[in-house]
């Protein structure tokens, strides 16, 4: 059965599926990890595991079809990271993440004082801040020099893959504009004179765009995976934008919600929008542009409250549904893990008000919901305020699975959701892309289209009756943060000096 594979390496687990050339799902495979944090505001990998992972799921998926007979492969994978290599291609140093990372800040001081923010903004399109994997880069020049001395090439998740597969040494335009300052975004290529200021040792990357074909399965990785040699693979991308391709949400006009560890948003446009608050990127595809925010917790969140109090998520919903928009008289911040946009806030902390004894779980949990739906409503206001046509939001990532969460969403922002029948994420759409490069490459072949493969199946529409205890909370949540900022930023500070 023709089908195509696609691998989604995410924070915390790796993704593969099998599709069919309908779209239909054949096998699915996952392999949990965890992340290391050896220092506050540290957060890495081992890179090993990236490719001990896809061989894994590939083999485990060409035993579930055993009549498979793959015409090409997707990666995809979490990101901006930085992984940095040797001419060997081993890793001189576990992988850094992406945003939740925040040992750079030295270094986003540094550059932004050299550059100027001005410039950097106007090379680049977004200012520095924890998202940048040039300043992580940096970091690694200052205070690792062994490493240092050693590193040759950039990797992400995605092209690591695509090198181990293919021996291509490339990245997509969209990770690398999130490779800050070393993106000339108007221009799509790196920007040489800050590239050798901060990264001369390392050889450039070819630049390439998310579906294009990148190289083809060698001998070796054939051995390895069981994927015939010759089978090609595209360059592939960042998992969020992936998993914006995996639904649809890709197209001028479109908003991408991605319910996951974090939640992650996308809104897609041709003009390069600027704003210090958000993450100015290229598109997945050639003539678009992203304005991207992203929350530290979602997920995350969630899941620490259910460890916390040894309930199950059936139980922990159905008293949160129980407790009412409001959570009786609960507001959460959620920067558990400092916070991303729009307030860009690393030493950000959680802060629950409004606590008296006659609360449970249930209103703990309802607040942890509603606090990411007021922080994705504060990421939508500004990605508006800063010129971007919101016309259709499409929801995806396995918190879709709950529908109290994504009418919280809905509720607390306003805006109408579609959910798609596939919301598996990142894989499917490297899998999508993967079949569109080999039908791009084909005389003759139809371009499969991803309404097709993945219809909408749900619509969550916002409930009238709970807007005004939305807007009146969103006030609340604002004013919060503004007020508990310099408390929780010394409690920070202590946090970084006691687990020093």
């Amino acid at each position: 059965m023709r089908c195509t594979l696609g691998v989604d390496i995410g924070t915390s687990s790796s993704k593969g599926v099998l599709v069919a050339e309908d779209g239909s799902i054949l096998a699915s495979a996952t392999r949990a990890h965890a992340v290391d944090r050896p220092h506050t505001g540290w957060v890495e990998m081992d890179a090993h595991i990236w490719w001990d992972e896809f061989v894994a799921i590939t083999r485990e998926l060409s035993a579930a079809v055993s009549d498979a007979e793959i015409t090409a492969v997707g990666v995809s994978g979490m990101g901006p990271c930085v992984l940095l290599a040797d001419d060997d291609d081993e890793p001189v140093r576990p992988a850094i993440l992406y945003g939740v990372d925040t040992r750079a800040t030295e270094q986003i001081a540094c550059l932004t004082d050299e550059l100027g923010e001005d410039e950097i903004t106007r090379i680049g399109g977004s200012t520095l801040t924890s998202q940048a994997a040039g300043a992580k880069i940096a970091w690694v020049a200052d205070e690792e020099p062994d490493a240092w001395a050693r590193a040759k090439r950039l990797f992400m998740p995605a092209s690591w893959l695509a090198r181990k597969l293919t021996g291509a040494y490339v990245l997509d335009h969209q990770s690398a504009s999130q490779t800050s300052p070393l993106y000339d975004i108007e221009n799509e290529h790196w920007h040489d004179p800050w590239w050798q200021r901060y990264a001369a040792p390392i050889a450039q990357p070819q630049l390439t765009w998310a579906g294009n074909i990148a190289g083809a399965v060698t001998q070796a990785a054939s051995d390895l995976t069981g994927i015939p040699e010759g089978t090609p693979v595209i360059t592939g991308t960042i998992d969020a934008w992936s998993e914006a391709v995996s639904v649809g949400a890709h197209e001028v006009g479109d908003l991408m919600l991605m319910y996951g560890t974090t939640m992650f948003l996308i809104a897609t446009g041709e003009q390069t929008l600027r704003t210090p608050s958000m993450w100015t990127t290229a598109g997945a595809f050639a003539g678009t542009r992203n304005l991207a925010g992203g929350l530290s917790t979602s997920g995350a969140l969630t899941a620490w409250l259910k460890d916390l109090t040894d309930a199950d998520y059936p139980q922990l919903l159905a008293e949160a549904a129980e407790s009412g928009p409001g959570a009786r008289g609960l507001v959460m911040l959620p920067y558990f893990a400092g916070e991303r946009t729009p307030i860009q806030d690393p030493d950000a902390r959680g802060v629950i008000a409004g606590l008296t004894l006659s609360h449970g779980r249930g209103d703990l949990y309802r607040a942890a919901l509603e606090a990411t739906a007021l922080g994705v409503r504060h990421n939508v206001e500004t990605m508006r305020a800063a010129g971007a046509d919101i016309r259709r939001i499409v929801a995806v990532g396995g918190g879709t699975q709950g529908r109290l969460w994504l009418q919280i969403v809905s509720d607390a922002t306003g805006l109408v959701q579609e959910v798609p029948a596939t919301t598996i994420g990142a894989s499917y759409g490297a899998a999508f892309l993967a079949a569109s490069a080999v039908a791009d490459s084909a005389s003759g072949a139809v371009r499969p289209q991803i309404g097709d493969w993945n219809p909408v199946a749900d619509t969550i529409t916002p409930d009238p009756a709970a807007k005004p205890v939305y807007d009146a909370l969103f006030d609340r949540y604002l004013r919060l943060y503004d007020g508990t900022r310099d408390v929780v930023h010394e409690l920070a500070d202590t946090q970084r000096k006691e687990r020093s």
